[in-house]
């Protein structure tokens, strides 16, 4: 009895000096799945919700991406040569910097991804 008093010791003691990493790593890894799994849990609860605010908020990042497209390359355009034909030069409208394209290629590659689970009926 002493002796498994003295083990149990000397095994708490090792496991508080050198922690088992299998077990960190578990532990790790559910964390991280639960925090996972409760963004993908409040990803459903806002996709479901009647409020347009809270459930079209994607579809709405699209539809500014497109209209500051539009902006850069059909308006700012356009406005530049009405100014050029009608000889009255009006100032030129602020650009739109490489940080658009970035979003528009992240958007891109999202939607892509769920059209390709849709086709293949994962979701």
């Amino acid at each position: 009895m002493a002796v498994d008093a003295v083990a149990s010791l000397v095994e708490t003691v090792v496991g508080r000096i050198w922690p088992d990493k299998t077990e960190q790593e578990r532990a790790q890894i559910a964390a991280a799945l639960a925090l996972v799994q409760g963004q993908i849990d409040i990803n459903k609860a806002e996709a479901a919700s009647p409020n347009a605010f809270t459930s079209s908020w994607r579809p709405a990042i699209g539809w500014v991406c497109a209209a500051a497209l539009a902006m850069q390359y059909i308006v700012r355009p356009l406005v530049a040569w009405v100014g050029i034909v009608t000889n009255n030069p009006l100032p030129t409208l602020p650009g739109i910097d490489e940080h658009l394209w970035e979003l528009l290629t992240a958007l891109l590659g999202l939607s892509g991804l769920r059209t390709f689970e849709k086709v293949k009926s994962v979701a």
